[in-house]
């Protein structure tokens, strides 16, 4: 129980820690990590355990939002085989140069193990960039998408790379699994069952525990690919996005045990560290390849860049595939604590280029040229809101209620603007106008303003950040009416108000004064 405690509170001060000089949390989990196994901490074995269920959890939540149509899509299976073969040259090619420069670890080593360290630097983190993704709602964005794709291709071929480099293929049971495609018919039955409580976050637990990650074990496949496969297998069910939020709590406390197992894999010499650092020199040529190759798919520069800055990180599977090339005296074992020092650095690298990721983005667009709107890829073009009254941005419970408000009580022609695909075709059913485009895309703006009729814009996007970029954008472009905001915090309500929001709402606080205006209004008809 006292291993439990130091570990828990060496986390708890870690995050704080980052918290205090504006960094997100998971970077303090990963120095913290990196100091319990400097300071030889005794082994936690249950922490691998929680890590695990972290993940699967993570994985599973992703898979209710993917539609795996998506994947035999070039922009991301080619994109994703195009980029490993080409990534693993670039390695070999700069492992090469610092070879001749002098580093002595890497002056013995062939042109196949340069490969192999290569091989393990090509992926990108499935934990990290799901979690950047969910952390800014991004995760049913084009882009957001684009990444989910890459990384479930990835997973794939990881999984072919362990069967073959292990000598060990799947079982031949792994050919039943097949059997979870009408069984997920079964499972959606049950699940309508399940209420909207504990049981149904219970249920959500064992589908990605049981079917998902054991069976896909007991089946010589990886688990974390069985709990994504089970999500997307439940994906478009009318409560996945309620499950996923149920789950919310318990995956993220687990993942705190994901980031400071990283940490864990031994303690860094001075040449171990200077090394790790120069292999984070690739991580540009990584963005810039991703962007690169997604631009040349026919998406806008804007969606490249930021897919690109998303994956822009190592995986800790290149930890096991180092670990696999140790075990067969393929390198060396000192590259296993080396390549587990670089995978946490490019996170907390990608924690800080992602937490400004849009605006970055936005700067980086200048790299690439122009395309005309015509040639962009079809789900990739800017759309015009035509002349409307107002704009409601993000269409959730709280935006569609004040969309049907606006236009219902007070007959204001307005717009819903949603980045979700299947939210826009089920709120286009049920009789509301929206488009489908990313109210923080300054081209969109651009279109808002030309429109020149909108009077009112409503931020009502769960993300706060994702508020601000978009009161930000819509400043730039010129517009000059009226914008109301959500918020769930007071210090948000504060900060929105000082970035030039008319009117801001403390959802728990609104819906606090609605209920007793409607309590007072019963009490009077009661008398």
């Amino acid at each position: 129980m006292a291993t439990a405690v130091l570990y828990l509170a060496a986390a708890l001060v870690g995050g704080f820690a980052a918290t205090l000089v504006r960094l997100p949390p998971l970077v303090g989990f990963l120095a913290a990590g990196f100091a319990l196994g400097a300071a030889g901490a005794p082994e936690l074995p249950e922490l691998e355990l929680v890590a695990q269920l972290g993940v699967a959890l993570l994985l599973f939540a992703i898979g209710l939002k993917l539609d795996v149509r998506s994947l035999v899509r070039p922009e991301i299976w080619l994109t994703t085989l195009v980029h490993l073969v080409v990534s693993v040259a670039v390695a070999v090619g700069f492992l090469g140069l610092l070879a001749v420069v002098g580093i002595g670890l890497l002056a013995d080593e062939s042109v196949g193990s340069l490969a192999l360290v290569g091989l393990a630097l090509s992926f990108s983190s499935t934990v990290f960039v799901v979690k950047v993704l969910e952390d800014r709602s991004d995760a049913t964005a084009l882009y957001g998408r684009i990444a989910v794709g890459v990384l479930v291709v990835q997973d794939v071929v990881a999984v072919a790379f362990l069967a073959v480099s292990t000598g060990e293929p799947p079982s031949p049971w792994a050919f039943a699994l097949v059997a979870l495609v009408p069984g997920a018919w079964v499972l959606r039955r049950v699940w309508d069952r399940a209420g909207h409580g504990e049981l149904q976050a219970l249920f959500g637990a064992f589908v990605a525990l049981v079917p998902g990650f054991w069976l896909f074990e007991v089946a010589g496949l990886s688990g974390d690919l069985g709990a994504l496969v089970m999500g997307a297998l439940l994906a478009g069910h009318p409560h996945a996005t309620e499950l996923s939020r149920s789950l919310l709590t318990v995956k993220d406390l687990a993942l705190v045990a994901f980031f400071l197992q990283i940490g864990l894999h031994g303690v860094p010499a001075a040449v171990d560290v200077v090394l790790a650092v120069l292999l984070l020199l690739m991580l540009p040529v990584q963005v810039g390849l991703y962007a690169g190759l997604l631009w040349l798919m026919r998406l806008r520069r804007r969606t490249s860049f930021l897919a690109g800055l998303a994956l822009g990180n190592y995986s800790e599977f290149g930890i096991i595939v180092v670990a696999f090339g140790v075990t067969g005296g393929l390198l060396d074992e000192e590259w296993t604590v080396i390549v587990s020092l670089a995978v946490a650095a490019s996170f907390v690298v990608s924690a800080v280029v992602n937490r400004r990721g849009v605006e970055i983005a936005g700067w980086l667009t200048r790299l690439q040229p122009a395309r005309d709107a015509a040639r962009l890829h079809p789900d990739d073009r800017p759309v015009d809101i035509g002349d409307v009254d107002a704009v409601v941005l993000g269409l959730g419970r709280v935006g569609s209620a004040t969309y049907r408000q606006l236009r219902d009580a007070h007959g204001l022609d307005v717009m819903g603007v949603e980045h979700d695909q299947t939210r826009v075709t089920a709120l286009r059913e049920d009789g509301i106008a929206v488009v489908r485009a990313d109210a923080t895309d300054w081209e969109f703006w651009a279109r808002v303003k030309r429109a020149g009729h909108v009077r009112l814009a409503v931020l009502a996007m769960p993300f706060h950040k994702a508020n601000l970029i978009a009161l930000a954008r819509l400043r730039a472009a010129g517009f000059d009416g009226r914008v109301a905001a959500i918020a769930r915090y007071d210090e948000d309500v504060d900060e929105l108000r000082r970035h030039g929001a008319h009117a801001v709402f403390h959802l728990y606080g609104a819906a606090g004064a609605e209920l007793a205006d409607r309590a007072v209004t019963e009490l009077a008809e009661g008398r």
